[in-house]
């Protein structure tokens, strides 16, 4: 499939540069998958689409500071890193910006004698290997040195922390944050557990995969860097028993249905485990394990946008977005959600 079949013209007053001070606010365009109608609703309202016995799946990760920005020990080059993956032995996959004057040995300073990195393989497309070497605790250590990776269609800085996080974020170690989930609330979770609603927790961290964009015109030619999520043996037994008895298993965003899919399509039930995932949807997939998604409003031409297309149609999708910025809904990471039933 041609990517242009996937682009659409956004104005640029619609991409939301910060999140609302309430989070369930939000604007929620519902649509149904089979048919494409829609509704319009507030995030508040979605408990009314669920009923007793559904699953509701949430990727609990947390986004950790992840850009650094140092010198070349040699050269005092500026160098920034994008840390995309933690590795035995302190090593890191690591998302380079000047890439090229990074090589096998190149070392780098963040901080004198609190946190410098040497280079031990160059992959492609910018990525590194480095080990790093730091004194103290190495997440305590990017608290003091790195900054919060926000996406750079946010012009804007954050006041807090907490502001590019779930409220259910526990296990660090995302680039980007699951932004779907940023609409949700204590008091919406209080309501779906009155309701009779399982919420499961499973993880997946947040790198290239998801964000990184379709650089090719045929879109089966994209490669999909690797993720890697971990289902919990009570996730998977929660999963398998809602599988069993056909009740609903709902996704909060794509990465919670990108692990939800890989893990049961490659193991047929719901499998403990941790491992990597490349698992690209566009149209013509066939999902199988997830009934309903919860999503934010995505880019032209990403994969995040074939997804939804692939869990509805390209046509449907393409004509909520039209009517979503008519609406003036607010898009991408801190703008309003969908509800794909």
């Amino acid at each position: 499939m041609d990517i242009s079949l996937f682009d659409f013209l956004l104005p640029e007053h619609l991409i939301a540069q910060h999140p609302l001070s309430q989070r369930d606010q939000s604007k929620l365009l519902v649509m149904n998958r089979l048919n494409g109608d829609l509704t319009d609703k507030r995030f508040f309202d979605i408990v009314q689409y669920f009923k007793s016995g559904d699953v509701l799946v949430r990727n609990n990760t947390q986004v950790i500071p992840a850009r650094l920005f140092g010198v070349k020990k040699l050269t005092q080059a500026h160098i920034e890193f994008l840390l995309l993956r933690a590795l035995p032995l302190d090593h890191y996959e690591v998302l380079v910006g000047n890439a090229k004057a990074v090589k096998v040995g190149t070392e780098i300073i963040f901080q004198a004698n609190v946190l410098h990195a040497i280079c031990t393989e160059v992959k492609d497309e910018g990525i590194r290997i480095v080990k790093f070497i730091y004194q103290g605790i190495f997440l305590e250590v990017l608290e003091r040195l790195g900054e919060t990776p926000l996406p750079p269609y946010i012009k804007e800085a954050i006041s807090t922390q907490e502001q590019y996080q779930t409220i259910y974020a526990k296990v660090p170690g995302s680039a980007a944050a699951p932004t779907a989930g940023f609409h949700f609330t204590e008091s919406i979770f209080q309501q779906l557990k009155a309701l009779g609603v399982t919420i499961v927790d499973i993880t997946l961290n947040v790198g290239l995969g998801t964000f990184r964009p379709v650089k090719v015109q045929n879109i089966h030619d994209h490669t999909m860097h690797d993720e890697w999520y971990t289902v919990s043996e009570e996730a998977a037994r929660v999963l398998n028993e809602a599988l069993s008895q056909h009740r609903r298993i709902i996704a909060v965003g794509t990465t919670s249905m990108r692990t939800l899919e890989s893990n049961l399509g490659k193991y047929l039930s719901f499998k403990a485990t941790t491992e990597p995932t490349r698992l690209f949807i566009t149209p013509g997939y066939t999902f199988k394990a997830v009934s309903a998604l919860i999503t934010n409003f995505h880019l032209p031409k990403s994969t995040l946008l074939m997804l939804i297309s692939a869990f509805s149609t390209r046509e449907y999708v393409l004509k909520a977005y039209a009517h979503a910025i008519d609406d003036a809904y607010r898009f991408f990471s801190f703008g309003d959600a969908m509800l794909i039933v």
